[in-house]
């Protein structure tokens, strides 16, 4: 932090908070990671491969499921997942708005229809109620997102799902370390899928995870995502065969690279440390901006265990005296980085012209007033005090 008395806005030529600019979301690169990859590196295997299949072993014990399926990415585990379940044209799967297009695209690569139901005011999470009222004679799956780490209230769309025979499989990008009334997230759907995206918990570069219980869709999700050829090219090394193959159907190139997967190993033995130190971070956080009129955390459902993947405020104008693009771009010139997770997908530009959505009032607000504030297990406590101090000149600075 500079430590400048200076009360002007950077905007306005003031000194910013600090002299560097503090990253939204670092990595945690550790020598663990190093070495891991440069043992891959070394041992001359880079695609699908042992470091593959040790992540899956690990991710479906640490998780309490059969299987744990690794993808190129979350989006090719949500389209797999899809196929997998027999989604496909003249079908309708219910999800949410409030999330990044990945979720939407994955369901229209199957030639399904997405079908928006609105979200809980306070925790952003699909609205149950709203989903029920939003099935129909063609609604096939319910696709959840566990919005900022805040797990859904999965018993009750559950139960919506069982009553009305539909697939459920939920996008956990931001839940690694979620559960719902003590049932992890990974062992509640049909299918789950993680990510190991550069921002997220368990880190790769890029990479998914599909975790589900059922023999027989893991073993058609790993036909998908190498083209549906039956031969396993590290199975063959390890046999010594010439590797007779056959395909059983057309599928798609979606493995995960030992390469990624060597970075990702490491973090899962330190995936609770993560957790608890985001905790503190947010603890941190709440008690900053307590005072602060009219920047307000997303709620956290009580149900569940929050896994603290993004620090999500709302900014409302009339209280915090100018709007959340404005704070955004006050914020950024302190050289604090922010996020906007997310714009409603139906809003942008493709969507809103090719499908038919209702008005969607309380993702719609939100998505006005959303901002994310830098939060990772690489961040510092007086990192996060930068940031407090960044957005309390801001808000000097605007409040009526």
């Amino acid at each position: 932090m500079s430590g400048s008395t200076d009360t002007r806005l950077a905007l306005d030529g003031g000194t910013p908070v600090r002299a560097t600019m503090l990253d939204f979301s670092p990595p945690v690169i550790g020598e663990e990671e190093v070495e891991s990859v440069v043992a891959t590196l070394r041992s001359g295997w880079l695609t699908s491969g042992p470091r593959t299949a040790e992540l899956e072993e690990r991710f479906a014990a640490r998780t309490g499921v059969p299987h744990a399926v690794a993808t190129s990415s979350c989006t090719e585990a949500l389209h797999l997942s899809l196929v997998a379940a027999g989604i496909g044209p003249g079908d309708e799967v219910v999800t949410s708005s409030f999330t990044w297009p990945a979720t939407v695209n994955a369901i229209l690569h199957t030639g399904a229809t997405p079908v928006f139901a609105d979200v809980d005011p306070d925790t952003l999470d699909l609205d149950p109620d709203a989903v029920q009222r939003a099935i129909t004679p063609q609604t096939r799956a319910l696709l959840p997102v566990h919005f900022a780490g805040g797990p859904c209230d999965m018993d009750a769309l559950c139960r919506i799902a069982a009553t009305h025979g539909l697939c459920v499989i939920e996008d956990a990008a931001h839940a690694v370390e979620a559960d719902v009334r003590g049932r992890k997230v990974g062992a509640i759907g049909d299918f789950t899928c993680f990510s190991l995206y550069a921002t997220k918990s368990l880190a790769g570069g890029e990479g998914g995870i599909v975790t589900t219980s059922s023999d027989e869709s893991a073993e058609r999700l790993r036909l998908l995502r190498a083209h549906g050829i039956t031969r396993d090219p590290w199975k063959r090394a390890r046999t010594r065969t010439l590797g007779h193959y056959d395909v059983v159907e057309p599928g798609f190139k979606a493995n995960l690279a030992d390469l990624q997967a060597a970075a990702a190993l490491p973090k899962l033995d330190r995936l609770e440390a993560f957790h608890a130190h985001r905790a503190e971070l947010v603890a941190r956080y709440d008690d900053g901006l307590a005072p602060l009129a009219g920047i307000e955390p997303i709620g956290r459902p009580d149900y569940g265990r929050h896994a603290h993947h993004l620090y999500v405020v709302r900014i409302d104008p009339d209280l915090a005296g100018a709007d959340r693009d404005a704070y955004a771009a006050a914020l950024i010139a302190e050289n604090v980085a922010t996020g906007l997770h997310f714009l409603p997908v139906h809003t942008l530009t493709w969507y809103r012209e090719h499908l038919s959505v209702p008005p969607l009032p309380v993702t719609e607000r939100a998505g006005d007033q959303v901002l994310s504030l830098p939060l990772a297990a690489a961040h510092t406590d007086a990192d996060i005090d930068d940031a407090l101090a960044a957005v309390r000149k801001v808000h000097a600075a605007c409040s009526p």
